[in-house]
């Protein structure tokens, strides 16, 4: 009876923390019926710019494979891999997971905690910390991807306004421009050479990068081809609205930065304090690894500090 008032309770807080966090779509659904009536009926230049640039994105092809079939776990994870840059293999991800959670079980098992334990906290470990790692390679690329992408705007407005055609100048950006995006360009000229459309060469980097900046360089050329106009002039804006993008970032992170340094204290003290009093008197901590009333005690403690800090975390994110 016990177990299950505490399964109840932990899956009511996860539920009533998910519906504070996310909230209802009732709201943003009629927002959106009413934007689309306004567009349709609107005789101004700014709601008909919204309403082609809507036509745009929805006429993008969605990510799938030549089966037509949505990506599956397996794909995304290779996807994942490949955005790191490092030329990782999906088997080599795997081998490094199961190494690791095998390690760190095989460790709190010498230790004398029960094998139920060792392998949950092996699995955690094993699972998250390869992710983690990931995800930390992929957002170090992308943030240099970001960083000089407003350079590669303005070395392909200064090409076009030159005189020299589309394809040429993305040639001229994947020779000129280092780092990620040099490499993102010349994989998109190599496929414009075997036979693909620069449209769907775009989109396929569109879809694996997954960057705003990226994203709204494809939908300006998908509306400049559209309506027409002078493509140097329409990239040029939008390389200057990039870097102010960029400056807008870099000044939220200034300004949430000690609610973020104070998160991240409040979020590792009580680890910290474990491990101090643990390297002085383990046996005074040492039923949390084979008592099993203060495992769950610890197990619950962990979950509420995890909805806290993702609390917190939420708190001082902005998008932009």
């Amino acid at each position: 009876m016990q177990m299950a008032i505490l399964i109840f309770g932990f899956f009511l807080a996860v539920g009533l923390v998910s519906f504070a966090l996310l909230g209802s779509g009732g709201g943003r659904s009629v927002t959106k019926r009413l934007n689309a009536v306004k567009e349709r009926h609107s005789d101004s230049t700014e709601a008909k710019l919204q309403s082609q640039m809507r036509k745009a994105i929805a006429s993008r092809k969605p990510v799938s494979f030549a089966q037509g079939t949505n990506m599956s776990r397996i794909d995304r994870l290779r996807l994942r891999l490949e955005k790191t840059g490092k030329g990782w293999s999906l088997k080599q991800y795997i081998s490094v997971s199961a190494s690791l959670a095998a390690v760190i079980c095989a460790l709190i098992m010498i230790k004398g905690a029960p094998l139920y334990l060792g392998a949950a906290i092996g699995m955690l470990i094993g699972l998250g910390l390869p992710h983690m790692i990931v995800s930390f390679m992929i957002k170090k690329r992308l943030n240099h991807f970001t960083t000089n992408f407003p350079d590669a705007i303005e070395l392909l407005v200064r090409g076009l306004r030159s005189g020299l055609p589309v394809g040429e100048t993305l040639g001229v950006v994947a020779e000129e421009i280092p780092g990620p995006v040099g490499v993102e360009f010349k994989m998109i000229t190599d496929k414009i050479k075997v036979g693909k459309t620069m449209e769907d060469a775009m989109q396929d980097t569109a879809d694996r990068l997954a960057t705003p900046e990226f994203q709204f360089f494809v939908i300006t050329l998908a509306i400049q081809r559209e309506t027409g106009g002078n493509l140097a002039e329409t990239l040029s804006n939008l390389a200057e609205v990039l870097r102010k993008r960029a400056q807008m970032k870099l000044k939220i992170r200034a300004m949430s930065s000690e609610s973020k340094a104070s998160a991240y204290i409040v979020g590792s003290l009580p680890f910290i304090v474990f491990g101090l009093v643990w390297s002085v008197n383990p046996t005074y901590l040492g039923g949390f690894f084979v008592e099993p009333r203060l495992i769950i005690a610890g197990l619950i403690g962990l979950v509420w500090m995890s909805i806290g800090v993702g609390i917190m975390a939420k708190m001082v994110s902005f998008e932009i």
